[in-house]
C-alpha cells in the first residue's frame, strides 16, 4: 500500500480525499453557472497568464514524501501530495506499469526534463512555471517558458487532417462547447512523460483538453488520456489554473538545455590521457 498508518490516521486522510474529490465535482458543476467575460467573438477571454499550482509535476497520482535524489537532500526530494487523477489511479496495462517502474528507476537521467527536452500535452500545462494564453479568432497560442515550448490551437478547422509528423508537443485543434475550450491534441513522438514520476504514454497518445473559466481569476483543467496501447481504459486529470495577478507578470524564457549538456554530451568529451 501507499500509505501505511493507524486506524485513525487512515480515517482522516480517507476523509481528506473525499472533501477533495467532492470539491472538484462541486468546482466542476458551479462553472457551467459562472459567466465569464468575453472576448471579441463572443466566446470567453482566456488572455492571460496562468499557472497549476500543486505537486502534479511530482506525480500525477497520490504520492508520498520521498528521498528523490538523495545525493541532493531536501532540495532533491519529493513533497508529498494530492493526486489530481480521477478516480486516483492510471489504468496501466501490466507490460506499461512495468515501464513506469522502470522510469521511475531511472528518472534522475531517464526523465525527459533532466535533458530540457520539450514537456508534451498535458505536461507542460502543470510544470511550475507561468504559461500565457494569446487568444485569437482563427487561432490560439499558448507560450510556455521552460525549454521555449509553444503550441498553436488551430480554431478553423472542422474536419483537420492526421498530424503529418509526430512531434514533442502534437498538433492541437480546438472548439468552443459553450464557455469551455475544447481542445484535440495528436502527433505526438511518444518520448515525452507525465511527470517526474515516470507516467508516460506512447505515440498514439491522444489529449482531450478542456479550458473552463470558473471565476475571473481561475480555469478548471480537464485533461482525458487515451492510449489503447498503454492503457486500459481512458482516463481524465483535473485541477485549477490560476491568473497571475502581479503588475508585471511575464513569461520569462528558460533556456535550460545549457544546463543539460554534461547529461547530453558527456559522453563525447574527450578524456584526458592519463
Amino acid at each position: 500500500m501507499l500509505f501505511q498508518a493507524r486506524p485513525t490516521a487512515l480515517f482522516t486522510l480517507l476523509a481528506l480525499l473525499f472533501a477533495m474529490v467532492a470539491s472538484l465535482s462541486a468546482t466542476a458543476q458551479e462553472a457551467g453557472n459562472y459567466d465569464p467575460a468575453k472576448a471579441w467573438d463572443g466566446n470567453p477571454d482566456l488572455n492571460g497568464i496562468w499557472q497549476a499550482i500543486g505537486t502534479a509535476h511530482w506525480d500525477l497520482e497520490d504520492h508520498e514524501a520521498s528521498a528523490g535524489l538523495p545525493e541532493m537532500g531536501a532540495i532533491g526530494a519529493v513533497p508529498p501530495g494530492q493526486g489530481v487523477v480521477v478516480g486516483g489511479e492510471i489504468p496501466y496495462q501490466d507490460w506499461a506499469l512495468e515501464q513506469k517502474q522502470e522510469n521511475w528507476a531511472g528518472r534522475p537521467t531517464a526523465d525527459p526534463e533532466t535533458k530540457c527536452y520539450l514537456p508534451g500535452v498535458p505536461r507542460a500545462t502543470y510544470l511550475p512555471y507561468p504559461f500565457q494564453i494569446l487568444q485569437g479568432t482563427d487561432k490560439i497560442m499558448i507560450v510556455y517558458g521552460y525549454a521555449e515550448a509553444n503550441r498553436t490551437i488551430h480554431m478553423d478547422k472542422e474536419n483537420p487532417e492526421p498530424p503529418p509528423l509526430d512531434t514533442w508537443m502534437g498538433r492541437s485543434h480546438g472548439s468552443w462547447d459553450g464557455n469551455t475550450l475544447v481542445v484535440d491534441a495528436q502527433g505526438f513522438n511518444g518520448e515525452a512523460w507525465f511527470d517526474r514520476a515516470g507516467n508516460f504514454a506512447s505515440s498514439s497518445l491522444r489529449v482531450t483538453e478542456r479550458y473552463t473559466p470558473i471565476s475571473p481569476d481561475a480555469l478548471l483543467y480537464e485533461a482525458t488520456i487515451e492510449d489503447p496501447t498503454v492503457f486500459t481504459r481512458p482516463w481524465e486529470i483535473r485541477m485549477p489554473l490560476y491568473r497571475r495577478l502581479e503588475p508585471n507578470a511575464r513569461v520569462i524564457e528558460y533556456k535550460c538545455v545549457e544546463f543539460s549538456e554534461e547529461i547530453l554530451y558527456g559522453h563525447l568529451m574527450k578524456k584526458d590521457e592519463e
